[in-house]
């Protein structure tokens, strides 16, 4: 591992529309850096940008409450609607208390609101939109990683993130939704430290490391930042995609 890791937000990203050519636009925007990508380069792209670009949209207007939906509303003190949506994109209900819904999304992560989101994102007019996530993180971005590592003849890593609330803890980080091109988990196990002794149980969040720290080039609200070019990283270990992240349930004491 290098030293000395450097972050870049791509400049001028444009506002992504559905059916938008993110790669596309992604490889316009390298260009406009002024960026070569190398081998082991990885691009991090904020949730919204792909889940935008493959028209993850859906109109509150057009979502009828079930009576689940409308008492878990109440309890939680939340849109009917908005539950409704949750509730959809969940397998189950893990926690809730007034203004606080935490899920498993269908996808495997345990997350508040099941990543459903109303911020920068176009509310129709007299209307409301919500916006999901991606259908396939991981497959979201081998496709990107495809379409980059043949333009510019190189192997790249690609993660896409968005900010989750962690046990105990306070506030959200970065984490890693999908990953292609790199070790999602890198497995210490075995490996010695300082003093000779081996490790026992140690791995490496190595995709959410790294979606934390292109986070702080992000920034969370309005800062239109949604691409971070990072170099310095460097890895031996196989690619794995983001779902070797998920604990399993058995091994899961929240749950």
């Amino acid at each position: 591992m290098s030293t000395t890791i450097q972050l870049s937000a791509l400049p001028d990203v444009p506002m992504i529309e559905p059916g938008d050519d993110l790669a596309g636009v992604l490889i316009e925007a390298i260009g406009r850096a002024g960026i070569r990508p190398r081998d082991q380069d990885v691009l991090v792209l904020a949730q919204k940008i792909v889940s935008k670009s493959e028209g993850r949209y859906v109109s509150l207007d057009e979502i009828v409450p079930t009576p689940r939906a409308l008492d878990l509303a109440e309890k939680v003190g939340k849109d009917p609607r908005m539950v409704e949506l949750i509730l959809r994109e969940s397998t189950e209900v893990i926690r809730h208390r007034p203004g606080v819904l935490v899920v498993e999304h269908r996808l495997g992560f345990v997350m508040a609101n099941a990543g459903i989101d109303q911020s920068n994102i176009p509310h129709p007019q007299n209307g409301e939109s919500a916006l999901l996530l991606p259908e396939d993180p991981d497959a979201s971005c081998a496709r990107i990683k495809a379409r980059l590592d043949a333009e510019f003849g190189v192997n790249l890593g690609i993660v896409i993130n968005d900010s989750f609330g962690r046990p105990w803890r306070n506030g959200v980080v970065g984490v890693a939704l999908g990953a292609a091109g790199l070790p999602s988990v890198i497995d210490m196990i075995g490996e010695a430290d300082l003093f000779g002794r081996k490790m026992r149980v140690t791995e490496i969040a190595f995709a959410d490391e790294i979606a934390a720290a292109a986070s702080m080039v992000m920034g969370q609200t309005d800062a239109g930042r949604p691409a971070i070019h990072i170099r310095g990283l460097a890895w031996n270990a196989p690619s794995t995609d983001a779902r070797a992240l998920l604990r399993p349930r058995q091994i899961d004491m929240f749950r």
